[in-house]
């Protein structure tokens, strides 16, 4: 595949960079990234969160909840279009206005473009994640205008932060999850076609995790999934599935941390894994399962199992880097999209050929002449 390190090179880049033969631009793991820009400079509100990301045939569309501040019954969907290399200006296209004297905030977008169909765009109304509710609206136009709300069957609420994958038979596999205290992941299959939605299976009750949360799916061939989620574990956490979303393995945890914060992963054309998170180690300055959101960070993997370091997207002590949103689009470039401190949101371009990994041994990203791991003290945490 152009667009990847072939194993050879995988190799040799890897002993290049360790005996210290790359340019000093490797040094700062910035090595890859072809764009680095705000979705907007103004807005009209001054917070914003859960930002997503998809390529329809006219671009990319991005969305993003923003208002007042999280929770505030303000709260809309925007969407932002890139057209002719812009972005144009944020757009609210869901709002939780119930009626004349009630409205509720909206969470966590999910755009989805359905192959040869519509562009979907999942979200979530109410006044708190313990009891909000699935919504969608569609668009025909490549994010142009959308549809009347439709409101998901009770008991479903669609891709709760992370996009679906598609299924061999063409439905949608979305990762979900309920968060009314018990912050347990579950899976619904979503029948495009028919419009139907459908209960899948889910990890195995296991005491020694209770605090799985916003799964991302990976493909690893044939009926091979691996879902791995945001935790208060100081994990990453996995699950795994053999019969395509059908049943799972019970939770363990990754080599990578966790801190409490959301993940998104994209497994690409060439069948390896790319993972968007924070690799933040809580330590015990912070309340337990918690951490900085700082920095944001991109690992690679062949098999989701051992991870290579290859990117920092952001790594300053302010915090609030965190979200975030990865796809790769038929070009093969990569594009990630996630919340800057709250008040914007970044957009990053990322060509996965210049990538250079480098192993992650016990948990730590590793050190390199040039680039000190961040610790941040308590007092800025995200």
């Amino acid at each position: 595949m152009k667009h990847m390190v072939k194993r050879t090179s995988f190799l040799l880049l890897v002993g290049l960079f360790i005996a210290g033969g790359l340019k000093a631009q490797h040094s700062y793991w910035k090595s890859g990234i072809v764009k680095d820009e705000f979705l907007y400079t103004k807005a009209s509100f001054p917070e914003c969160h859960a930002a997503t990301i998809a390529e329809t045939p006219n671009g990319l569309v991005a969305a993003f909840f923003g208002g007042t501040k999280e929770r505030n019954p303000d709260v809309e969907i925007r969407v932002c279009r890139e057209v002719n290399g812009k972005w144009t200006a944020p757009v609210s296209v869901a709002n939780g206005i119930q009626n004349d004297s009630l409205r509720f905030p909206t969470w966590n977008p999910v755009l989805y473009q359905v192959p040869g169909g519509d562009l979907l765009l999942f979200y979530k109304v109410g006044p708190k994640p313990s009891i909000w509710k699935g919504w969608m609206i569609r668009s025909k136009d490549n994010g142009i205008t959308w549809s009347n709300p439709e409101a998901l069957p009770e008991g479903f609420l669609g891709p709760v932060k992370n996009k679906p994958v598609l299924l061999k038979d063409g439905s949608l596999l979305c990762p979900s999850g309920d968060e009314s205290g018990k912050t347990a992941i579950h899976f619904e299959k979503y029948d495009v076609k028919n419009n139907k939605w459908t209960m899948m299976g889910l990890p195995p009750n296991n005491e020694d995790y209770k605090s799985p949360l916003q799964p991302t799916i990976l493909l690893h061939g044939g009926d091979t999934l691996q879902a791995l989620c945001r935790s208060k574990e100081e994990a990453i956490l996995q699950t795994w599935s053999f019969d395509n979303g059908k049943t799972w393995t019970s939770l363990s945890k990754t080599t990578l941390p966790n801190n409490n914060s959301g993940i998104d992963g994209v497994t690409l054309k060439n069948g390896w894994q790319l993972l968007a998170y924070n690799h933040a180690i809580p330590d015990v300055t912070w309340k337990k399962g918690k951490g900085p959101r700082t920095p944001l960070n991109l690992a690679i993997s062949k098999d989701g199992i051992h991870w290579y370091a290859v990117l920092i997207l952001e790594d300053s002590p302010i915090s609030q880097y965190s979200y975030p949103s990865i796809i790769q689009t038929n070009d093969g470039m990569v594009h990630i999209v996630y919340t800057w401190r709250r008040t914007k949101i970044k957009y990053v371009e990322v060509d996965p050929s210049k990538l250079v990994p480098v192993k992650i041994n016990n948990g730590k990203w590793p050190s390199i002449k040039g680039y000190t791991p961040l610790v941040v003290p308590k007092t800025n945490k995200g």
